[in-house]
């Protein structure tokens, strides 16, 4: 038997799309001899739908396209596609198994997880009763997603003689993903003696991107295929007389790899599914701008990227030359628009009202604010999107001038540590010199003010973000920081900045996640929050 495993990208609520491009995979898997063909998790509509599958027309369609799924694919091939299925007034997240060009069975997703990204209690009932179905002579338990991380609907699949267990999966990448499958799936093989095929999307979605890394494991606990991960296409799994016969498998990518392909594979995707001509990027002479313009190149190809310099009197000439030398370097129109005039005209404006107050923040705001008007204009003009070129240091920091640099419609270092930031320079600079290596070797500057350093209001960023990482990611306590060795002070202060910025946060854009912890849908803090740290209970 050969069974083929689509590794495929789908698009949110785009049933009739997604429709098609499940049908063409369907009649390529059968003209390749495929018995069966295995969809992920909820790739008919889209995943994660969130309050859309509240909608009774959505999943009015839903049904729609399941049944013109059935009548359209050929007799001779069963599919297991994911969708979400209403019975008897309660959704389910299901599989939807077709045989003969009509839905024989419907199994339900039994773990619905509830945590990290993931709300699916909120939507769905959980299902009860495993499924084995019988393809020829092969019996194959079919799962989804989350049941594979529990002991029990695998068991229960094992239990009901099936030579084989498929799980359909929508899970989202983040740098412990891997290992963390790995060893999951090698725990549940151990556990029901059966093998295991493991099949996930690829494609971004808003804050998420899947990965892909399907894989199917023996028995024994071996890898039988892996499938590269974050590429799109039908791999088949070879099965004779119940053994599974080894493929071809892609190497697992190293860790900076898969960031750099999350990243590039978020933005794309976001700029397609919300069709934008393109994308304006502010570049600053900064490493954040230069490895943001860089991604969008990789992601968007350089005729869809244009790139603005907004010099102003505090602006070195390093800066000017710098952001010349790398969009010439990546092929990206440049626009170079000073903003001392304007900056001086708003100051003049201000002045009835200002009056003799010293300069402060006021001021460096005011500089970023008109440098976001101007992007946004240039967006609106050609029909582009802003991308912003944060990290997740400064946004945990508060480093950001609302309304001036956190403008944009994605970020795609939201998620990326400063740190981390350079890591990726470097990444990208490994066969030859892309961004210039003076933008990577200067102190990180925003240039609002005369001799201005990031350090002048931050720790250094080597220091910020192992404590960030620590408090964000791993949501380790501030009393567990400082008993770690870490300064009391600096833990507080720390603490307390990212605490006092999620009014920020709540206004900022998108950004792929990557990490444990992403700032957005996964992580969840009120806006309004007393510092219950500050003080002993009862003091």
């Amino acid at each position: 038997m050969r069974i083929a495993l689509v590794q495929h990208s789908y698009k949110m609520a785009d049933i009739d799309g997604n429709t098609r491009r499940i049908l063409a995979a369907i009649h390529q898997a059968h003209s390749q001899n495929a018995r069966l063909v295995v969809f992920p998790e909820m790739a008919l509509s889209g995943y994660p739908a969130d309050d859309l599958l509240l909608r009774d027309d959505f999943l009015h369609q839903i049904s729609q396209a399941l049944h013109y799924l059935a009548a359209q694919s050929p007799r001779a091939i069963d599919v297991i596609v994911g969708a979400p299925w209403k019975q008897d007034g309660n959704l389910y997240n299901a599989a939807i198994h077709i045989s003969a060009q009509r839905i024989v069975h419907c199994y339900y997703k039994q773990q619905l997880p509830n945590h990290s990204v993931f709300d699916e209690q909120r939507h769905f009932t959980p299902g009860t009763k495993s499924y084995v179905c019988k393809v020829d002579d092969l019996s194959i338990g079919i799962t989804v997603c989350e049941d594979i991380w529990h002991a029990t609907p695998a068991l229960k699949t094992s239990q009901s003689n099936a030579h084989l267990i498929i799980n359909i999966n929508a899970s989202p990448f983040d740098i412990d993903k891997h290992a963390q499958r790995d060893q999951v799936l090698q725990e549940r093989v151990a556990q029901v003696k059966t093998p295991i095929a493991y099949l996930n999307r690829v494609g971004g979605q808003d804050e998420l991107v899947f990965d892909g890394d399907s894989r199917v494991i023996s028995a024994q606990g071996q890898d039988i295929l892996r499938a590269p991960a974050f590429e799109s296409d039908i791999y088949f799994l070879e099965i004779d007389k119940h053994q599974l016969v080894a493929q071809t498998q892609s190497p697992p990518l190293d860790t900076i790899s898969c960031i750099a392909r999350a990243l590039t594979m978020g933005l794309k995707d976001y700029v397609a599914a919300n069709n934008a001509a393109g994308v304006v990027i502010g570049l600053s002479g900064g490493i954040d701008s230069a490895l943001s313009l860089v991604l969008a190149v990789k992601a968007l190809g350089a005729t869809q990227v244009r790139a603005a310099m907004m010099p102003s009197q505090y602006t070195a000439t390093s800066s000017i030359e710098d952001a010349r030398s790398l969009a010439g370097q990546l092929g990206v129109e440049l626009y170079e628009i000073p903003i001392s005039n304007l900056y001086q005209t708003m100051q003049g404006a201000l002045k009835p009202t200002f009056g003799d107050l010293p300069a402060d923040k006021t001021e460096e705001n005011m500089q970023a604010r008109l440098r976001g008007n101007l992007l946004m204009a240039i967006a609106n003009k050609y029909q582009l999107m802003v991308v912003g070129t944060s990290n997740k240091s400064e946004i945990a920091m508060g480093y950001t001038t609302l309304y001036g640099d956190s403008v944009g419609a994605y970020t795609p270092l939201k998620d990326v540590y400063k740190t981390l930031v350079y890591e990726l320079a470097h990444y990208y600079n490994k066969d030859a010199i892309i961004i210039p290596q003076r933008i990577i070797d200067r102190p990180p500057t925003a240039e609002l003010a005369a001799g201005q350093l990031d350090t002048d209001s931050l720790p250094p960023y080597e220091i910020l973000d192992v404590i960030l990482e620590k408090m964000i990611d791993r949501n380790i306590s501030v009393q567990a920081l400082i008993n770690a060795g870490h300064e009391a002070d600096l833990v507080l202060t720390i603490w307390q900045t990212v605490l006092a910025n999620e009014y920020k946060r709540r206004q900022a854009p998108l950004g792929p996640k990557i990490t444990p912890c992403a700032f957005g849908r996964e992580r969840r803090y009120p806006v309004s929050c007393y510092d219950y740290t500050a003080k002993e209970f009862g003091d």
